[in-house]
């Protein structure tokens, strides 16, 4: 298998292991864990016995490798896993590089809002009373024509 295909799949076998840990970690709080699966009851069991050696960060960090080495062998990977690059979480920007900001929306004059509101094209409405008048109008008319 190419190095590609590896990456793919190592790429959705982490993303893949960090939600389902997460649902797991969830479902375990709110006291859902017997309705799991065995393998998630197990990995649930192996997380706890890190909790006692290590902290919360180490200790998830540790089990969230571990479903992504057991996904990826599931999804078909080859060989030791590769290591999936994270996201940074957000760097000072460099140089004169400069962090999206998107721009803060324009207030609009008076004629600007009168002009929104009516619409770009507004179109004359006819009362409601003028349409049930043609209405009528037409029923009668059929009524007459057809006698």
């Amino acid at each position: 298998m190419s190095k590609a295909a590896d990456m793919m799949i190592a790429r959705r076998a982490d993303t893949r292991a960090k939600a389902d840990f997460a649902t797991w970690k969830m479902m375990a709080k709110l006291n859902g864990a017997s309705s799991l699966p065995p393998e998630a009851q197990d990995f649930l069991e192996r997380y706890k016995a890190l909790l006692q050696e290590k902290s919360e960060a180490d200790a998830t960090e540790a089990i969230v490798r571990s479903i992504y080495r057991s996904y990826y062998e599931e999804m078909g990977g080859v060989g030791d896993p590769p290591e999936v690059q994270r996201k940074a979480a957000s760097k000072p920007a460099s140089g004169y590089v400069t962090a999206f900001k998107r721009p803060s929306p324009q207030r609009q004059s008076s004629s600007q809002r009168q002009r929104t509101s009516a619409g770009p094209q507004a179109k004359p409405r006819l009362p409601v009373a003028l349409i049930f008048v043609f209405l009528v109008i037409v029923y009668t008319s059929f009524r007459y024509f057809l006698r």
